[in-house]
């Protein structure tokens, strides 16, 4: 089998999908791409038993054939080859030989019938969405996915589909995202956890756009394609935990802040604050945010005053500062309002302004005062 192919447009797609593949494998061949060719179309798959993406590009080829090829060695030498067209040559034997303008490069391939088959997507349900709806959704919430494996539930992003839109949740008991997209229409009533490592991938491997993608999934599946990129990965097979009953439906107390000014006070004021806890205290009187922290250990401790805008009893109630400053990360709304009601209830944090096809909602849970 030969093939003649450009280098550049090869390692762009190459690196695309070899973060599925990880460093110490169960199988020698999963550290491997898997090339086929067919009709001047080349296949590039990886995977990882649980996470399959493939991509598809233009090639020069007179027959048809498959091969696998270690992925580190050949992306290695990829990068340090410039752009121009490489020819492939692959013997019975699964050797391969690279020629370049100036050089000629051999590598062992495998015997590809030892590749693992990807899963067949067969009775699944699709529908569509733009790239940018689902890598934004992929954004505001992959932070607060657990990375507790004896709760497999939580390890990865809720997805729970209606004919009104598509709901994305995550949680790692701490903290919890809800984002909301209804401008996405699904064509029945449905839920699935999706993993948190495929979804890391499709944020690397999608662009930040207005082009089509179409999710389609089955009880074991989900599968994305995207123009000449695909993905499936394996769902994960446990029951998400009852959010709904965590989100307190009345905080009476309405804080509202600069969210630049307030996460870069909180950035300040958590270098003194208890390095297991990253604790920060909220004191709040009439339009004056009071930040504490402190490290009764080290004898650190940190102040700051800013202004804001509230509404209810003067409140004094902790939190961890790391879980709010990446929950103000999710959001890019210049001021952000916090709902409170009492020391020992979970805050919840919306964005004041957002686009009319999405809502965000965050929810914290607080910290034990220090007496």
């Amino acid at each position: 089998m030969k093939f003649i192919v450009s280098s550049s447009a090869l390692l762009k797609q190459l690196q695309q999908i070899s973060g599925v593949i990880n460093a110490n494998t169960v199988l020698p061949i999963l550290e491997d791409f898997l090339f086929e060719v067919e009709k001047n179309k080349l296949t590039v798959v990886a995977t990882d038993l649980e996470t399959v993406m493939k991509v598809n590009l233009d090639v020069e080829a007179k027959d048809n054939g498959k091969v696998c090829i270690p992925a580190k060695i050949l992306i290695d030498s990829l990068k340090n080859i410039s752009d121009q067209p490489l020819t492939f040559n692959i013997d019975k034997n699964f050797g391969v030989e690279l020629t370049s303008d100036n050089g000629k490069y051999k590598v062992m391939g495998e015997n590809p019938d030892n590749f693992p088959k990807e899963p067949v997507s067969d009775d699944t349900t699709s529908f569509t969405t733009t790239s940018s709806a689902l890598v934004t959704a992929i954004n505001k919430t992959l932070f607060a996915v657990s990375s507790d494996d004896l709760r497999p539930a939580m390890t990865g992003v809720f997805f729970e589909m209606d004919k009104k839109g598509l709901q994305f949740v995550a949680t790692d008991a701490h903290r919890l995202v809800r984002y909301k997209r209804t401008d996405v229409s699904c064509p029945k009533t449905d839920s699935l956890i999706v993993p948190k490592k495929p979804l890391t991938l499709l944020k690397a491997a999608l662009p930040l756009n207005e082009d089509e993608i179409t999710i389609s999934y089955n009880s074991n599946h989900l599968f994305v394609k995207h123009g000449t990129t695909q993905m499936s990965c394996r769902l994960i097979d446990a029951r998400f935990p009852d959010y709904k009953v965590v989100i307190p439906l009345d905080n009476p107390y309405k804080l509202t802040v600069s969210r630049s000014d307030f996460q870069s006070a909180l950035r300040r004021v958590s270098i003194f604050s208890n390095k297991s806890t990253n604790q920060v205290v909220l004191n709040i009187q009439g339009s004056e945010l009071q930040l504490a922290a402190q490290d009764v250990d080290f004898s650190f401790e940190g102040n700051e005053r800013m202004k804001c805008q509230y509404d209810g009893e003067d409140l004094a109630i902790a939190f961890n500062a790391k879980f709010l400053i990446e929950m103000l990360n999710a959001t890019s709304s210049d001021e952000i309002k916090i709902e409170l009601s009492t020391p020992t209830k979970a805050g919840i944090i919306k964005p004041t302004d957002s686009d009319e096809n999405e809502e965000l909602l965050m929810l914290v849970m607080p910290l034990m005062l220090n007496s």
